[in-house]
């Protein structure tokens, strides 16, 4: 902006270079332990200078130490910057990949960190906590300050088998899955960071019953996992159903192709 527009809004010179700085670096997001590192400059009196000027509404406080311009309000980016370790999963990168046609007023956020559940600018925001060793997958989506952490398709996949109430449904994860382009050995890294035998015995039935291509490596992988022990396709769904020696997996699905 020009100069005598900041001057109308009383703005102080260390307010008018605080903010010439963000334009300079292209900066929408930022926290306060950090934003003199990436102005490489020094302000005497920082926190004066941001007290104000969220007063004057040219930036919002997200949260306490976390601060956002007042135009900014990309979602996606905005809940991978307030969650630390975190990525966007779950039913939101099932839509951003275009797995999904089903779109939730909630972002879906997985992180290794405890976080609350927020609101901001009306989007709510949903924190995951995952083990750190599940921590995998993560992809960067977007570009320059549009950029944010996002899990790739196979996490996806992985991440909704391993947790599907956070999901659309089964039969919308069966859909996705018929029309997701998956390889096999992401697949089996991801199932076996989740470390859990269940998931790979879903997802190992149905790539199969399905007949994605290129998957073989996979269904082997999966039929090693089988073990005495019955599980149910869909976890959340009535014990009744085909039982498939195979996989020893009860298919208790409706719709599973």
């Amino acid at each position: 902006m020009a100069d005598s527009v900041y001057m109308s809004e009383h703005i102080t010179k260390s307010q008018l270079e605080f903010l010439k700085l963000l334009d300079d670096y292209e900066i929408e997001l930022f926290k306060f332990s950090e934003i003199e590192l990436l102005l490489e400059q020094k302000f005497d009196n920082l926190s004066e200078v941001l007290e104000s000027l969220v007063d004057k509404e040219l930036l919002v406080r997200i949260e306490k130490g976390k601060f956002r311009r007042q135009s900014f309000r990309y979602e996606y980016v905005i809940g991978t910057f307030i969650v630390e370790n975190s990525a966007v999963a779950y039913w939101s990168a099932l839509n951003l990949h275009g797995l999904t046609e089903q779109f939730s007023n909630t972002v879906f956020i997985q992180t290794t960190t405890q976080k609350n559940n927020k609101s901001i600018l009306g989007t709510s925001y949903k924190s995951v906590r995952i083990a750190p060793n599940k921590r995998t997958g993560i992809i960067q989506n977007g570009y320059g300050n549009l950029q944010y952490s996002i899990t790739d398709v196979e996490k996806t996949i992985v991440d909704f088998f391993d947790l599907p109430q956070h999901s659309g449904g089964y039969v919308e994860l069966i859909r996705a899955v018929s029309q997701a382009k998956m390889q096999a050995s992401k697949l089996v890294d991801y199932c076996q960071a989740v470390n859990n035998i269940a998931v790979t015995k879903r997802i190992g039935y149905l790539v199969k019953l399905l007949q994605i291509p290129s998957m073989e490596s996979f269904i082997d992988f999966a039929k090693m996992q089988v073990k005495n022990k019955n599980n149910l396709f869909d976890p959340q769904g009535l014990e009744k159903g085909e039982f498939v020696a195979e996989c020893s997996m009860r298919q208790n699905s409706d719709n599973p192709g």
